[in-house]
């Protein structure tokens, strides 16, 4: 009877150890870092045929501009949504 008991209480303590390690946190952190960028309105022409060219089909959702006239914009392009980087005259910047 004793082993029993003993064996109950080892699985269960075993099946609350796994219970317990298996469980993710569910922290989510969200982060907004914009890199001294300043939302604007609208955006140059050479930008936008710049970017036109670069992706057909573009779709500006956001621009943002720096002091250095550098140009963050947040585009979609067939559904996809990505981040470009561009100087005043349209050219692309890799960062």
């Amino acid at each position: 009877m004793k082993k029993l008991i003993l064996s109950a209480a080892i699985v269960l303590g075993s099946l609350s150890i796994h219970a317990f390690a298996s469980s993710p946190a569910n922290v989510i952190t969200k982060s907004i870092f914009q890199d001294d960028y300043k939302e604007v309105d609208a955006v140059p022409a050479a930008i936008k045929t710049g970017l036109d060219n670069a992706y057909p089909g573009v779709k500006l959702e956001k621009a943002f501009v720096n002091s250095k006239k550098e140009y963050k914009i947040e585009i979609t392009v067939r559904g996809e949504k990505s981040t470009v980087y561009t100087d005043e005259k349209g050219n692309i910047i890799k960062k």
